[in-house]
């Protein structure tokens, strides 16, 4: 996916070693209570959006700004669903990433889904009973944007 300008800097004086980063996924339903998803251009997979907060940005606009750069919706984030810390990544290049993901139920209230950027083969609603085929990150996070629950996060560990 596109690596923002930000991170570019960083990683030209960090170089591979781990980086700590702010991720947000957002999970939109419309009306009929349908699922947007991403079929992604570096995975071939269906998938939920998501990204990384600019700096200074509030990682609700992240969520509606990924969802509309990604699949031309435009979307409000009603609820926190969940925040975990996600296992670090390895890419390809070497460089190794761990983000803190928040996770937001968002309501579609605008625009026509469809391919908006590079990131995405194709976009598309999805009835939650007839998904495709998605890795267990995706449908948790669906899951639990459809339970009317608390926010999840791991316990602490002590206290």
């Amino acid at each position: 996916m596109a690596t923002p300008d930000f991170i570019r800097t960083l990683r030209a004086s960090a170089g591979h070693q781990l980086l700590w980063l702010p991720g947000v996924t957002a999970i939109v339903f419309d009306d009929a209570g349908r699922v947007l998803l991403g079929r992604r251009t570096d995975t071939r997979e269906w998938s939920v959006v998501g990204g990384i907060p600019e700096p200074g940005e509030q990682p609700a606009d992240c969520a509606a700004r990924e969802v509309f750069e990604e699949t031309a919706v435009r979307c409000l984030p009603e609820r926190v669903v969940l925040v975990q810390a996600l296992q670090p990544v390895r890419y390809g290049n070497g460089d190794v990433c761990q983000y803190m993901d928040i996770t937001f139920r968002c309501r579609a209230v605008g625009g026509e889904a469809r391919v908006n950027d590079d990131e995405s083969l194709d976009v598309g609603w999805f009835e939650v009973d007839a998904l495709p085929e998605l890795n267990e990150f995706a449908r948790s996070r669906i899951k639990r944007a459809m339970a009317e629950e608390p926010t999840w996060f791991e316990p602490a560990a002590f206290g």
